[in-house]
């Protein structure tokens, strides 16, 4: 099973860990995409700081992290698990993990990323800002910029078992799964169960959750269909829906009574 995650906003200091090494970083066939996503957000970040903040989309009160941005060739690293938080990373606890789930974790987790492309959770990274919505200057919209590596990369990734789509659409517009492995990805929403409306705080939150409980319980589906039966036996109530056609994702919606 490969788990498709989106990135945190919000993220750990970087700690003191030794310098980044971008070819350290799983999936080696996104090193060239990367840094070049690398460069030139160091390069902005070290120049003009309006323009930096212009770009990157940030209010006054996050100046701060342009000079985090033009420090990350130097910055410690730490494990990509522990520089991710915010809803989804805190309801998935993957420091409580036992050893087993987060030997599961290392190998499932895959996390969606502006500047790194993707990274897994044990990927050591320093601290960061860049968005897959963000523009750069001279490499123009990041989404766009990762759609051609990411083709090349993550079907390989995928190998031959159930992916699991948990991410926001500004990072599924980096890979967009095809052919045989569209037919073997869920892709999943979470909805308030009275209303059917996704709220963003209970819908990272369930993500989190939901994940855990299958890295925890140890489950192993194989496809989408074996999924939802994994996920009802967990107790999340779920209706999904088979693609009308080959090449296409299933749809699962997990509904939710309580907004926590």
């Amino acid at each position: 099973m490969l788990v498709l995650l989106p990135p945190s906003e919000g993220k750990a200091p970087s700690g003191r860990g030794a310098p980044l090494k971008p070819e350290a970083l799983s999936l080696p066939g996104l090193t060239a995409a990367r840094e070049a996503v690398l460069t030139e957000l160091v390069e902005l970040c070290t120049g003009d700081e309006d323009k930096a903040r212009e770009v990157l989309g940030l209010s006054e009160g996050l100046r701060g992290e342009i000079a985090k941005n033009a420090g990350l060739r130097t910055a410690g690293a730490r494990p990509a698990g522990e520089i991710y938080t915010g809803v989804l990373y805190d309801a998935l606890g993957l420091a409580s993990l036992d050893t087993s789930a987060k030997r599961r974790a290392a190998r499932s987790l895959l996390v969606f990323s502006g500047l790194w492309g993707a990274v897994r959770v044990t990927d050591r990274i320093p601290s960061y800002r860049c968005s897959m919505g963000v523009k750069l200057p001279g490499l123009g919209a990041l989404g766009a910029h990762w759609r051609t590596p990411m083709a090349s990369v993550l079907p390989e990734v995928a190998g031959d078992g159930l992916v699991l789509d948990l991410r926001s659409a500004a990072y599924a517009a980096a890979w967009k799964p095809k052919g045989e492995v569209a037919g073997r990805t869920a892709s999943v929403r979470v909805l308030h169960a009275p209303t059917r409306k996704v709220v963003s705080h209970f819908n990272k939150a369930t993500k989190g959750r939901m994940v855990r409980s299958l890295l925890t319980a140890g489950a192993a589906p194989k496809g989408p269909a074996e999924l939802v039966e994994a996920l009802r036996d967990l107790g999340y109530v779920v209706e999904a829906e088979a693609p009308a056609k080959a090449g296409q994702a299933w749809s699962l919606d997990v509904l939710v009574t309580e907004v926590h």
